[in-house]
């Protein structure tokens, strides 16, 4: 009896659980719309500044080094003094080139009066050869001696000219207006001829900058230079080490003749002028270009763009309250905003605030506008 009771209490428990099985579940709630800001793509003018690493370097440079041998006897400026043309910088010992410059002088003094003699001697004889009173032979020695006399004295001369010169070289002098380095030598060095280099000049104003730009840019260039300069509309601007913009315009000096096959880039020189001299050689900066598209572009908060896997990704509104995932190209950021390229049209809604908690297809309730 106890059996029969068990087996059915079994039966009945299968029975209960296959009905309890065979009910279907309620499918799960849809997740509540997404709150977000939206903003309508639209075209305005753009002017915006591509960015280029930059060196800036003297536009002028000289390495001094002596051209005579011998003790430097003086130095005749300060370490970073601002140098100007013709400004005397050193002297090296002169004792030795101003006795050669004399010993020369009177050498080429002797070699004139020996030129006098022989022209003296010269007419002599051709006024005897004229009464038949000498020999030929006499009057041809007599011109012979008057000819290397003359040679004799531009010999002198040339011996002046040349020893002048090693007296002249014993002064440097500044070769332009700029700012001379840190001597390398100090009053007693002993220097020779085209050896070390004792200081460095630079010119201060105007410096150069050079920029490496992709050869994919010299066309533009190219048109900047035959545009020319207008300072009040500067195509060229510096970034100072501060951040700030430094307020002189610059323009092109030149572009090279040739592009680096290892880099593809092709180095550009530009000037801009430096008078309160802010500038120092070898500072790292950034070029600034301007460009001014012309012709409205399509623009779109850059809050509105997101980057998956080196793709930048928008949400578009679609109907039904929906959002779906649209990849576009993006061009150059101008403040806030950021240049579209392709990927959207002017009119179309895209999502600016809430973008975290969107998928594709999702859907959306858009907030109202602040202030209402």
């Amino acid at each position: 009896m106890r059996t029969t009771v068990y087996k059915t209490g079994i039966a009945i428990a299968v029975l209960l659980l296959a009905a309890a099985c065979g009910q279907k579940q309620p499918p799960p709630a849809p997740p509540p719309p997404v709150s977000v800001n939206v903003a309508t793509v639209s075209k305005s003018g753009a002017v915006y500044y591509d960015q280029y690493p930059a060196t800036i370097i003297p536009l002028n440079q000289v390495d001094i080094r002596p051209q005579v041998s011998g003790y430097i006897t003086g130095i005749f400026f300060k370490d970073g003094d601002h140098v100007l043309k013709g400004q005397k910088l050193y002297t090296i010992d002169q004792q030795q080139y101003e006795a050669n410059y004399q010993q020369a002088l009177a050498n080429l003094d002797v070699q004139k009066t020996n030129l006098v003699k022989a022209q003296k001697d010269a007419d002599r004889y051709h006024f005897l050869d004229k009464q038949d009173a000498v020999a030929k032979q006499q009057v041809d020695y007599a011109d012979a001696a008057f000819e290397a006399a003359k040679k004799q004295v531009q010999a002198a001369e040339a011996n002046v000219t040349a020893v002048q010169t090693s007296l002249k070289y014993s002064t440097i002098y500044a070769p332009f207006d700029g700012t001379i380095g840190i001597s390398q030598v100090k009053i007693g060095t002993a220097v020779s001829a085209g050896g070390l280099v004792l200081n460095s000049v630079s010119q201060d104003d105007p410096m150069a900058v050079d920029v490496q730009i992709d050869q994919k840019q010299i066309p533009r260039f190219l048109q900047l230079v035959q545009k020319g300069n207008d300072e009040k509309d500067s195509v060229f601007s510096l970034l100072m080490t501060d951040g700030t913009t430094y307020p002189v315009p610059g323009h092109i000096y030149f572009i090279d003749r040739s592009v680096d096959p290892t880099t593809g880039t092709i180095k550009t020189r530009l000037v801009f002028r430096n008078p309160q001299n802010l500038f120092r050689a070898g500072i790292i900066t950034n070029l600034k270009v301007k460009t001014n598209t012309g012709v409205p572009v399509l623009m779109v908060p850059s809050k509105a763009v997101t980057e998956q896997m080196g793709e930048y990704i928008v949400y578009v509104t679609i109907p039904g309250n929906k959002v779906t995932q649209r990849k576009i190209t993006l061009g150059p950021r101008i403040n806030e905003k950021v240049v579209v390229l392709n990927g959207l049209s002017e009119g179309e809604t895209i999502v600016t605030d809430g973008i975290q908690k969107l998928r594709d297809s999702s859907m959306i309730q858009i907030a109202p506008a602040k202030g209402h």
